[in-house]
C-alpha cells in the first residue's frame, strides 16, 4: 500500500475510529485476572495513540511532501546504481551532446494532488549512475500551434530535505498558480521539472558528486537536463535554464547554478545555507573538505572568473538571510545577487512561506532567461 495514497490514508482514518471504539464498549468487559485486565487496558490505549499519531503523520506527510515511499520513510530507499569518479565537470569525460538522445516516454502523474498536466517517467541517469522519478510539467503555450517552432524555459525546482519531487506540485502548487499567469503574459511559458532527490535512504546527497556514494550533481544537472532537451521542445542553451529550490534544495540550487553557468543562467534560494552542515544528515557535511568544496559563498569566493549567473536568496534573520548577504558580498559582475528579506511572523522555515513567494520568484526568473 502506497505511504502517500488515499487507501493508505482511509486506513488510518477507521484504525482510529476502531481504537476509540475499543476502550469504550470494551473496557468494562475485559475478564481475567486483575493484572491481565490492566494489561489489556493499557494496550487498548497505546493502540489508540499509536494510531492517532500515525494519522497525523499520514496528514503532515501529505501536506508537506515530506516521504513519497516506505524506502525514504524507513531510509531504505537507494536509487543510486554506480558512482564513478566523474571528474570536476562531472561528465567522466563524455561529451553530452555526442551521447545518445535520452527520449523518455512519459505518463499522466499517478498521484493526483499534483493537479492536471503534470507527467511522471522513470529515468535511468546513463551518466550519473543514479535512477528515480521526474515529473515534468508543461506549459499552456506548449500545445498551441503558435508555438509548434518554439524551444521553452525550463525551470528545474528542488525540494527539502526530507522531501518529495511531488512538492512543488502539490504542496507549493506551483503550476496551478503559474498556469493563468502564463496565459496572461505575466511569466514566461517554464517547463517545470522536478526530479528525485532523495537518492540515498535517510542521507541528504547535498547534490553533490562523492565518487563511490553518489553522483548527484550529474543526475540533476546533467542526465536530468539532457533528458528534458531530448524529450521535449525545451531550450538547450543556459540562456534558458534555471534552478530553484526551497530549503536544503534551495542549498542545491545556489551550488548548481554558481557551479555550472554553462547549464544554468539562474538560481533560486528560499531559505537556504551556505555550510552544508545546515542540513546535519547531508553526505556534504561529513568532511571538512566536502564542506568546503559544496559551500556556495566558498565556490564564489575561489571561482577564477565569477560565473554569469542571476541569483535570487530570501529567507528571514537567521533562516537563509545572512546565507544571501554572504554571498551578495562577494559576487562579482558578470554574477548579479537579489536578496529578499522574509519578515519575522511570516511562517517560519515552512512551505506557506515558500509557496508565497512562487509568483514573485517566476517574475524574476522571467527577466533572466531568454525565451
Amino acid at each position: 500500500m502506497s505511504l502517500t495514497g488515499t487507501p493508505f490514508f482511509l486506513t488510518t482514518i477507521v484504525l482510529v475510529v476502531v481504537a476509540l471504539a475499543l476502550p469504550l464498549t470494551l473496557w468494562g468487559r475485559v475478564g481475567g485476572p486483575k493484572l491481565v485486565r490492566h494489561v489489556v487496558r493499557f494496550l487498548m490505549l497505546l493502540f489508540a495513540q499509536v494510531t492517532a499519531v500515525t494519522m497525523v503523520f499520514v496528514i503532515v506527510n501529505n501536506t508537506n511532501g515530506l516521504f513519497d515511499t516506505w524506502g525514504d520513510l524507513l531510509g531504505t530507499g537507494n536509487h543510486v546504481r554506480a558512482a564513478a569518479d566523474l571528474g570536476p565537470d562531472g561528465t567522466g569525460g563524455k561529451g553530452v551532446d555526442d551521447e545518445p538522445k535520452v527520449v523518455q516516454k512519459f505518463k499522466p502523474a499517478s498521484d493526483k494532488r499534483m493537479g492536471a498536466g503534470v507527467q511522471e517517467t522513470e529515468l535511468k541517469g546513463r551518466i550519473s549512475g543514479v535512477e528515480g522519478e521526474v515529473y515534468v510539467w508543461l506549459p499552456p503555450q506548449y500545445d498551441d500551434p503558435a508555438y509548434k517552432d518554439k524551444k521553452f524555459p525550463v525551470a528545474e525546482v528542488l525540494p527539502g530535505f526530507p522531501g518529495s519531487a511531488k512538492a512543488w506540485f502539490g504542496t507549493l502548487d506551483v503550476a496551478g498558480q503559474l498556469k493563468p499567469m502564463m496565459e496572461k503574459g505575466e511569466v514566461a511559458p517554464f517547463i517545470i521539472v522536478a526530479p528525485r532527490t532523495t537518492l540515498l535512504g535517510d542521507v541528504d546527497s547535498g547534490c553533490a558528486n562523492v565518487p563511490g556514494k553518489v553522483n548527484a550533481d550529474t543526475w540533476l544537472s546533467v542526465d536530468v537536463r539532457k533528458m528534458v532537451t531530448d524529450t521535449f521542445r525545451a531550450a538547450d542553451g543556459p540562456d534558458g535554464w534555471a534552478v530553484a529550490g526551497y530549503s536544503a534544495g534551495a542549498h542545491c540550487a545556489a551550488k548548481l547554478a554558481i557551479a555550472h553557468p554553462d547549464r544554468y543562467r539562474a538560481g533560486v534560494s528560499l531559505s537556504g545555507y551556505n555550510d552544508p552542515i545546515g542540513e546535519p544528515a547531508s553526505l556534504t557535511a561529513k568532511t571538512p573538505e566536502l564542506r568546503d568544496e559544496n559551500n556556495p559563498w566558498k565556490m564564489l569566493q575561489r571561482a577564477k572568473t565569477p560565473p554569469r549567473v542571476a541569483l535570487f536568496l530570501s529567507g528571514a534573520e537567521a533562516d537563509g538571510y545572512q546565507a544571501g548577504m554572504a554571498i551578495k558580498q562577494s559576487a562579482k559582475p558578470p554574477t548579479t545577487v537579489q536578496v529578499t528579506l522574509v519578515p519575522a511572523g511570516a511562517g517560519g522555515h515552512g512551505t506557506a512561506v515558500w509557496k508565497r513567494q512562487v509568483p514573485d520568484v517566476f517574475r524574476w526568473l522571467t527577466k533572466q532567461v531568454k525565451y
